[in-house]
């Protein structure tokens, strides 16, 4: 029987830290980082969105932890400045070049840089790519995704996760990965070896059919 060792917060925190400094996208020395009980907190200023949602990517890939609560502010220099007109014209044309987001169903508006997106599509892993093309965007603050997912037919819930359950099998080869379904929301628990595992695995549930929500629970344990 193999036994997870518990990571303590300062191990935690030294981690974020190095993977802040580590990731080419992120500036560390812009970032503060607290760990309670697992619990990451993000502070500071960054000059774009797409530096502070880097730097959540950088806490949620480490080992350990639970959650990440990011108070970064997003505080745009003068050059990087655009009108809602032309951020929404970027925003349209964005989704537009990405073949995989339906772009004639969503519908996009900004106010003061901040985007809101709403509309229908079938599969959640495109609601997250589209909120994605948008978060990179010059001089956006924000963006609000209010994108509902509907597939055109769904499955019960037990059909859902055998499905899945087959699918992460057959990706990741492991079999310890458990999958909960209830409505549009997936929970994935276990334990595997490799970070490439438990993001398969995460990419397999936004793909799943009228999936809109994943919670992600799985630890990473060589």
């Amino acid at each position: 029987m193999t036994t997870t060792a518990v990571r303590t917060d300062p191990e935690i925190q030294r981690e974020v830290l190095a993977e802040l400094d580590w990731d080419a996208q992120t500036r560390p020395t812009d970032i503060g980082v607290t760990v309670v009980d697992g619990v990451v907190t993000l502070t500071g200023q960054v000059d774009s969105f797409a530096l502070r949602w880097a730097a959540e990517r950088c806490a949620h890939r480490v080992r350990g932890v639970r959650a990440v609560a990011s108070d970064i502010e997003v505080r745009l220099p003068v050059a990087e400045q655009r009108t809602d007109a032309d951020i929404a014209i970027a925003a349209s044309r964005a989704l537009e070049w990405d073949s995989f987001i339906p772009a004639e169903r969503l519908d996009v508006t900004v106010a003061d840089g901040w985007i809101m997106l709403r509309g229908e599509v079938e599969y959640g892993f495109q609601r997250r790519t589209a909120e994605r093309e948008l978060r990179r965007l010059r001089g956006v603050r924000g963006v609000t995704n209010l994108v509902e997912v509907r597939p055109p037919a769904a499955g019960s819930d037990e059909q859902t996760r055998r499905d899945l359950q087959r699918v992460l099998l057959r990706r990741t080869g492991t079999e310890r990965i458990r999958v909960g379904v209830t409505g549009d929301t997936v929970v994935l628990d276990g334990v595997v070896r490799s970070w490439w595992q438990r993001e398969e695995a995460e990419r397999a549930a936004w793909a799943t059919p009228g999936v809109r929500e994943v919670r992600d629970r799985i630890v990473v344990a060589g």
